[in-house]
């Protein structure tokens, strides 16, 4: 069966406060440390009421501190709001800490408003437009060494030099991410979640043009959906109403925490809402494991994936865990002692 991953925003709830939520996320990350999850990303966004952590890697490192065998990593680091010197020692500080059991995802976005985007980056440089390529290419050489001869930067090691860059990930939703992760030779991952890109031409791109390099020798592609699995397809119907209503708040620029069952149930869709619900919920993946794992097989095959990553963001943190006990159990996996 296909290795199963976890993408978690650490997801606040009109019941659940960010400092919970942060805790919810550490409780998860064991849970299914012991369920056989290969890998737990988390993700970077500022300024949103509905999701708890700004700083991916101080989680990946609490996270590491309380598990035993799952990878933890960032799903991923916006590269537009660091520094790559500053990803550079975090991440391997990280991996010192915790050998071989680190990933440093990275996205081209800021993950978050024009305004606070700004507020990232105001006091660091005044370089305007996408500078991806520039900061992906800076953050290797702080591994590789191999700046021209005078440059300024040959006076500088990142610490601690005696520890590598963990595995990079590019991570993205178009076809431009799936083009780049192939001609850097590096790992990729496609948010199908809220992707508009289809993903089976995203990933076979990317496994057609891949070119190995020093980061990868062949090409790895993750999938990442969003699922809410329960005993019965009525109950998960009922788990993803929160779902559906926060998708349709976030398509209108409310980030709100994430509302519960009952206030769903109690909202008035209008019929052009719920026209645009039904449209959303082609990207999700509802129902007990049978029914999810009967809807996620075709576009599993047809992307050739070579792991899943399951987002799973209901109100109810113990439905959450739940969800992730049952996919593992559909898919296989070999449960491992707990940390």
């Amino acid at each position: 069966m296909i290795p199963l991953s976890v993408l978690d925003l650490s997801v606040v709830t009109t019941a659940t406060k960010p400092a919970t939520a942060l805790r919810n996320s550490i409780d998860l990350a064991r849970h299914v440390d012991g369920l056989g999850y290969v890998r737990y990303w988390l993700a970077e966004h500022h300024n949103l009421a509905s999701v708890a952590s700004p700083a991916p890697d101080l989680m990946i490192g609490q996270i590491a501190a309380v598990t035993k065998h799952i990878r933890v990593g960032s799903g991923g680091v916006m590269l537009p709001n660091h520094a790559p010197l500053v990803v550079a020692e975090r991440f391997k500080m990280l991996e010192a800490l915790f050998p071989g059991r680190i990933d440093l995802g990275l996205g081209r976005a800021p993950g978050t408003d024009g305004a606070t985007a700004y507020a990232l980056r105001s006091r660091l440089d005044r370089r305007e437009g996408d500078d991806f390529l520039e900061r992906l290419h800076e953050l290797t050489l702080w591994e590789t060494r191999d700046f021209p001869p005078g440059h300024p930067f040959n006076n500088v090691v990142a610490m601690p030099d005696d520890s590598p860059l963990p595995p990079i990930w590019l991570l993205g939703s178009s076809g431009y991410s799936s083009e780049l992760a192939a001609q850097v030779g590096m790992g990729f991952s496609f948010a199908h979640h809220f992707a508009t890109h289809g993903a089976v031409d995203a990933m076979t791109n990317y496994r057609a043009h891949f070119k190995p390099s020093s980061w990868r020798q062949t090409p790895y592609a993750i999938l990442a959906v969003a699922a809410v699995a329960a005993e019965t397809d009525e109950e998960a119907e009922k788990l993803a109403l929160s779902m559906d209503l926060n998708r349709l708040r976030r398509d209108r620029g409310q980030y709100l925490p994430l509302p519960s069952v009952e206030e769903a149930l109690a909202y008035p869709y209008t019929d052009a809402e719920r026209a645009s619900i039904a449209r959303n919920r082609s990207r999700f993946f509802v129902g007990s494991p049978a029914t999810v794992m009967e809807k996620l097989q075709p576009l599993i095959a047809a992307t050739e994936a070579d792991e899943l990553m399951i987002i799973t963001a209901v109100y109810d943190h113990e439905a959450r865990k739940k969800s992730y006990s049952l996919l593992a159990d559909a898919f296989g996996l070999a449960k491992k002692a707990a940390a």
